[in-house]
Order: C-alpha cells, then structure tokens, then sequence
C-alpha cells in the first residue's frame, strides 16, 4: 500500500484530504509544517513513497521544502498549490517537484496523479534494460544507476525516465508532448513546462556546462535532441 506524506497546515483541509485517500487505497502521514516533513523524510522515520506538498506553509514554505528535500533525497514530491501563476509553477518544478496541482483538487484525481507517479517510479521492463555507455555516462538500467565520470550521479525518477527515454532515441527530436506521454505517462495535453524543469535539471547533473549543453540539445519550437559524443 503506497505510503503518503501530506504536508498541509490546514487541519480540516488534510483531515478531509488523508480520509479520502485512505478511502482510495493509501497510507497518509500528515505534516503540519514543513519542519515536521523535513524531519519526516530526511530522517526516515517512516518510508514515505510520494510528498504531497503545499506550497503555502507556516514558517518554511512548499517550494523551500521541495528544494531541501531535493537536495538530499530523490523521493517524489507533488506540489498541492493555490497558486495558478506560472511563475510560481516554474520555481516550484525547478526546485525540484516532479508535478504539480491546483488547489481545490478531487481527491480522484489527487490518487490518479499519485498512481502516475508510482507507475514511474516503478523498475525498468526487462526489455530495456542494460547497460549504455554515452560519452562520461554509463546508465546501467537494471540497477536504475547513472555515474558520471565514475560518480553515481543522484537523479530522481523523473530524470532517470527522462534521461533514459533519450538514450533510446539519440540524434532524434522528441517533443514536449511527446516526452510527457513516454516519461510523465499522462495521456492528454499535459502542462509542458514539467518537461522543460526536467529537462534544465537533468542538464545541471549530466553537462559539463549547463549553460552550454552538448550532450541534451535545445531544438527550438521542436523540442529537445541528445547528441551523442
């Protein structure tokens, strides 16, 4: 049974939330603040499978959290926000969320992103799996392990997707809605911006100058292209 952390100041809002949840088949822990989920996953009290994260929190808000969690841990963060500014949406991906929702969200719908997640979280199909070597990378799919240079890089499970959907197409341009089909799994126009954070996250762990990227190519009004060294 997936196991959840929902981080929500608001006691009659995570009440109702977590109750719902449990009804669809998951475990909650609810955090009030976001001390008490950093406390939660960065001292792994309990294994936690997926955060869901409010942005708006007493003391430390969601998007400090999110990139303190980032960087110490690759556990799936889902940002629960009352927010619908993109600028807002951006900081958010770029510390770190692997997606995001506008509050007021059906509980339904909270579960179907949730499954998203875990569904690509989940091990590599056996036909995929190997070991490929690409310039300084080696990605080794059945460990789900990527070193740089010898040095095990630590990629969250949306940038591994990502990085490994690009290995097993070099040299072709793969679009936003394309990559959000293969590597968010989401079936319908998804919001493109998820993509681009990823994207920009993975180039800072795999570039040796991010801001100059060979190996993950821009193709503007396309999408992206790996190019192989």
């Amino acid at each position: 049974m997936p196991r959840l952390l929902l981080v929500e100041d608001d006691a009659v809002l995570a009440e109702a939330l977590s109750r719902a949840l449990r009804g669809l088949g998951h475990e909650v822990e609810v955090s009030p603040t976001g001390e008490h989920a950093l406390d939660v996953v960065l001292e792994r009290r309990t294994p936690i499978d997926v955060v869901l994260l409010d942005v708006m929190l007493p003391g430390i808000d969601g998007f400090e959290v999110c990139r303190r969690i980032r960087a110490r841990d690759t556990v799936p963060v889902l940002l629960l926000t009352a927010r619908s500014d993109p600028v807002d949406m951006v900081v958010g991906l770029e510390g770190g969320a692997d997606d995001y929702v506008v509050k007021p969200v059906e509980p339904r719908v909270l579960d179907a992103r949730v499954k998203t997640i875990l569904r690509r979280i989940a091990p590599v199909p056996p036909q995929r799996q190997g070991v490929r070597a690409l310039g300084g990378l080696e990605i080794d799919r059945e460990a789900m392990t990527v070193t740089k240079d010898g040095v095990e890089l630590r990629l969250t499970a949306t940038e591994m997707r990502l990085l490994m959907e690009f290995a097993d197409h070099p040299g072709q341009v793969l679009s936003r809605q394309a990559l959000l089909r293969r590597v968010w799994d989401y079936g319908y126009a998804g919001d493109s911006r998820l993509v681009d954070a990823a994207v920009a996250r993975l180039r800072g762990k795999i570039e040796p100058d991010p801001g100059k990227p060979r190996l993950l190519r821009t193709v503007r009004g396309f999408g992206y292209r790996l190019d192989p060294p």
